[in-house]
């Protein structure tokens, strides 16, 4: 067996193929993020140099776009469109074609009439509504968006209704991060990466809140929240809920897989930090993985829960 997989429970053996090593499909970014299957091909962001990649297994990868406005988090929406979360841009945004930076519809660029601060990342609702995070990495520093000060005065959680309509859903977070429904929309699990100031994974203070949170979703509400795992090493950055209601999510050493109840049963181990992934290919049940500079594949038996 691949050192690469540490199995806490034989069911994770039977969810991905831990006698073959984590393939490396793609190197030489600078920090990746947002993966996403489109059209048969993997798109993902390489967010420090602003721009949008792109592979295939017959191409291999390279450039989609080469102005991305800092691009972090993209997700599909119901009619198989790209959505994209701008930090440079500070808004969401629908891409008509994620190879042409200006056919873009604006999803949404202002709450109360005060600009975003860095939407990270997103997720879409069966009855329409989008939903993302929106924390400060945007705008800490000049690395992965445009340096400037906060206009919102928090980082929170919106929805946004098909009518255009911004809602703030919760407001208590360090710095909000990856989410992801459950099979049947009825949770919504929610990364705090408030351990960490930037980019990169650079110190952490531990004291700060690096866990998942899982809520109840009640009429476009969150409420009953409470702490569903706790990562170690490192922070939740962006995950996925795979058909079965098993989450995986990003860490320092990889991706862990757990159980609906929260239990860690497996994972995928890497040598560099992690920061999503998403699940694809012609079958799509491969997992690709955006790991510090680099991409891997990992053959897996799930599905996304969000693309059935």
């Amino acid at each position: 067996m691949s050192t690469s997989f540490e199995i806490v429970d034989s069911l994770f053996a039977e969810f991905v193929d831990t006698q073959t090593a984590p393939e490396l499909i793609a190197s030489g970014c600078t920090w990746t993020e947002g993966p996403v299957w489109l059209d048969n091909t993997l798109y993902f962001n390489d967010i420090p140099a602003k721009r949008m990649m792109r592979w295939t297994e017959a191409s291999g990868a390279d450039v989609a776009l080469a102005n991305s406005e800092f691009a972090n988090g993209n997700t599909l929406d119901a009619n198989g469109l790209m959505v994209s979360c701008e930090h440079g841009g500070r808004r969401i945004i629908r891409r008509i074609d994620p190879e042409d930076a200006d056919r873009v519809d604006v999803i949404a660029h202002q709450y109360n009439g005060k600009r975003l601060n860095s939407p990270n990342d997103v997720v879409v609702h069966k009855d329409g509504s989008i939903w993302f995070t929106d924390p400060p990495y945007g705008i800490n520093c000049d690395i992965e968006g445009y340096a400037a000060d906060s206009e919102i005065g928090g980082n929170y959680v919106f929805r946004v209704d098909t009518d255009g309509n911004v809602t703030a859903v919760a407001t208590d977070f360090d710095k909000p991060n990856g989410l992801a429904f459950s099979p049947d929309q009825q949770q919504l699990y929610i990364a705090d990466s408030g351990a960490i100031s930037g980019a990169s994974f650079p110190d952490m203070d531990r004291s700060l809140p690096h866990h998942l949170r899982r809520f109840d979703v009640i009429d476009g509400r969150l409420e009953n929240s409470h702490v569903f795992y706790i990562v170690e090493p490192g922070v939740p950055d962006g995950l996925r809920v795979d058909h079965d209601g098993y989450v995986w999510c990003s860490a320092m050493d990889g991706i862990h897989c757990l159980t609906p109840e929260g239990a860690l049963i497996g994972k995928i181990r890497l040598p560099t930090p992690t920061s999503n992934l998403c699940f694809g290919g012609p079958t799509g049940t491969d997992i690709f993985i955006t790991s510090s500079d680099c991409v891997y594949r990992v053959r897996s038996s799930r599905r996304d829960a969000a693309h059935l």
